[in-house]
């Protein structure tokens, strides 16, 4: 019998399904205005029907990016990420935000002595199937259960002590949090969890200049942002940085 292949899920399926359904209804509005109106005021009713089909066409365009980039896009970026982070192998590492596992098991893999701790509060409106389950699932199917540890847990207030880890990762999370003060809490955090001269990596398509203004107002000076991924639908950028 063949190993289960991981499966990370789609990223805001709600999104998905708004632009598929907004998409749909654009291209049968361009068919009902074109079969109602060109035959009575031709010009009106074609300049109509053909904003009604670009319209639709461009909503599923973006529907079927966010899909292509949920199943194809993010796996393929995420070893991007991880290697921004220099691991050798024997570090204890967080994934904030870590959803069904994916930069979490990335990241495992290449811990042979090492271990991987991811957090979430498991929210499917952020991802398809969101649960220490289906993220545990994704674990042995990539053969790293061993050295990963899943915890239901807020950003903005870690269960880790002090100086506990390595390095810690995050993408498309911390925007989640709404409100700034909150986003500031969990980059704190973040920064509180890691030993001194950790390493950072803030993967996220909004926020961006905010998480590092909020490193560098905490004295860090080694943060580095990179240019737009496309890899990822909407792109997205990454903020580096080592702990003092």
């Amino acid at each position: 019998m063949a190993a289960p292949k991981a499966d990370y899920g789609i990223d805001a399926p709600t999104a998905v399904r708004n632009l598929a359904v907004g998409g749909i209804a654009g291209i049968i509005a361009g068919i009902v205005v074109y079969a109602m109106m060109v035959p009575i005021r031709p010009v009106t009713g074609a300049i109509l029907s053909i904003a009604g089909f670009i319209s639709g066409f461009c909503l599923l365009g973006m529907a079927g990016l966010m899909v292509w980039s949920s199943k194809y896009g993010k796996l393929r970026e995420r070893e991007h990420l991880i290697d921004a982070l220099g691991l050798v192998g024997n570090e204890k590492v967080l994934d904030v935000g870590c959803g069904r596992g994916l930069l979490l098991n990335g990241m495992a893999r290449r811990l042979p002595k090492g271990r991987a701790f991811g957090i979430d509060l498991w929210q499917t409106v952020d991802q398809s199937g969101n649960s220490p389950e289906a993220a545990f699932a994704n674990s042995k199917a990539e053969n790293v259960a061993d050295r990963v540890e899943v915890r239901t847990a807020d950003m903005r207030d870690l269960p880790f002590p002090d100086g506990t880890m390595d390095a810690v990762i995050s993408s498309l999370a911390i925007h989640n949090v709404r409100d700034g003060d909150g986003r500031a809490k969990a980059i704190r955090e973040i920064a509180r969890v890691l030993k001194p001269r950790g390493r950072l990596a803030l993967q996220d398509l909004r926020c961006i200049d905010e998480y590092i203004k909020i490193l560098k107002d905490m004295g860090w000076r080694d943060v580095r942002l990179s240019g737009l991924s496309f890899m990822i639908f909407p792109p997205i950028r990454t903020v580096t940085g080592r702990k003092p």
